[in-house]
């Protein structure tokens, strides 16, 4: 496959939020925080503010450096949209005999499910990143923060503390499933 001269991805920076790039590290300011990431991993792309934008470019790209491209564009319109709008999660706590209690320790930056399944032990999910916030609204763990990595593993990891292993899932569908995801709104 022959490779292509000039591959470019242009990310127009909204009002309201600051974009510093420092080499490969881009740094992301809005209404709702701050990110920071490091691309220096990244080989023969490049990454630059020009006016009310960002160019991510690479020259003589193959095929796996058109993908890269596309990668880090699409990881800096993730940080811009956290830091302007918020990412949240909505998991279900779902049970049928023993009732399931959901308590969140800020302090340890975990989330111990009780009685699952009528267990003595707890279940422990940990929280990712100090940006993450978890609450429990009655039947609904809600997961909120400006990282889209942050929070989306967070809310897998309390969705996989839960899961059943060794029963059939037909019969014991307890857990807690993350049932939506996307913006706060």
């Amino acid at each position: 496959m022959p490779k292509e001269l000039h591959v470019v991805e242009t990310i127009e920076i909204p009002e309201g939020v600051d974009v510093v790039v420092n080499g490969m590290k881009v740094r992301v300011t809005g209404p709702k925080g701050s990110i920071e990431r490091d691309f220096s991993h990244i080989r023969g792309v490049m990454i630059r503010r020009e006016d009310n934008s960002i160019v991510v470019e690479s020259y003589f790209a193959n095929r796996r450096r058109k993908a890269l491209v596309g990668t880090v564009a699409s990881h800096i319109e993730n940080m811009i949209r956290g830091v302007t709008r918020g990412y949240r999660y909505k998991l279900k706590i779902i049970y049928s005999h023993f009732p399931i209690t959901v308590v969140v320790d800020d302090k340890e930056r975990i989330v111990r499910i009780k009685n699952f399944l009528g267990e003595k032990a707890d279940r422990i999910a940990r929280i990712i990143g100090d940006d993450v916030k978890v609450t429990v609204k009655g039947e609904d763990v809600i997961v909120e923060g400006i990282n889209i990595e942050h929070v989306g593993q967070t809310a897998a990891n309390i969705e996989l503390a839960t899961k059943v292993r060794g029963k059939d899932r037909r019969v014991f569908a307890d857990g807690i499933y993350i049932y939506d995801w996307g913006e706060e709104e």
